[in-house]
């Protein structure tokens, strides 16, 4: 029988989603309180990696189990789990179903603050310069559709291409936050990342429109803007 959970968390203490030999992991600690309800080893299977630090507001994972979960699985499991990790839902779907890759759409938010806040400090980054908002977003135009994101992906990775078609992307303010919100249909480790640094530097001045494109045209990661903090980057819904 085959699960499906809707959890949210906070990345800040752990080593990303996927299990890791040398760190707390989210998905280690779902699998090992699965594991002690339903008395059998679970292995669950998430909608995609968050990198160190990285934070989900909305999350699925499945995994099979050899019979019907309890009644009271749902609270029995948040029971267990520690408080930065909430699971929300939990429904029986086909075996066939694949939370990862029956995924249509994935959306992250990355979010920014430029006075110093101390109920964001692990949750928003601070930025100390003012950013030209109208030409982030005019650089925006050139990630909508599909194209070879190589320039913002890790050099050494297990990907087979960096094709990736961007649904939209624009920059934001809410709350007094900058938010960066892009939907894609898959991303590139680091991908957002990199997206948001190299954006920056447009907001900066540093780079214009013309050479924003040349980067994304170059292919080259070492063309692109740096990595921002990770505690600033959210995945907010996943579609299927």
């Amino acid at each position: 029988m085959r699960y499906l959970l809707e959890l949210a968390y906070n990345g800040s203490n752990y080593q990303g989603w996927q299990i890791q030999p040398n760190g707390s992991t989210v998905q280690e600690l779902l699998n090992n309180a699965i594991s002690v309800i339903t008395r059998q080893s679970v292995d669950t299977v998430g909608c995609g990696r968050t990198d160190t630090g990285v934070h989900a507001k909305q999350y699925f994972a499945h995994f099979d189990v050899q019979d019907p979960l309890p009644s009271n699985f749902l609270r029995s499991l948040n029971g267990i789990l520690p408080a930065d990790i909430a699971v929300y839902d939990v429904q029986l779907v086909s075996n066939e179903f694949n939370a990862r890759f029956d995924a249509i759409a994935r959306t992250y938010e990355y979010h920014i603050v430029f006075e110093k806040d101390p109920f964001t400090q692990l949750l928003a980054v601070r930025w100390f310069q003012p950013l030209d908002v109208e030409a982030m977003n005019a650089a925006c135009d050139y990630l909508i559709g599909t194209h070879d994101f190589a320039c913002f992906s890790k050099v050494n990775t297990d990907v087979k291409h960096f094709m990736c078609d961007v649904k939209s992307a624009r920059w934001y303010t809410e709350h007094g936050l900058l938010k960066f919100e892009v939907t894609a249909n898959r991303f590139l480790r680091n991908m957002v990342r990199a997206m948001v640094g190299t954006l920056i530097q447009v907001g900066e001045g540093k780079i214009d429109l013309q050479q924003f494109k040349n980067i994304i045209d170059s292919k080259d990661r070492c063309k692109a803007g740096q990595s921002v903090p990770a505690h600033g980057l959210y995945l907010v819904s996943i579609e299927y």
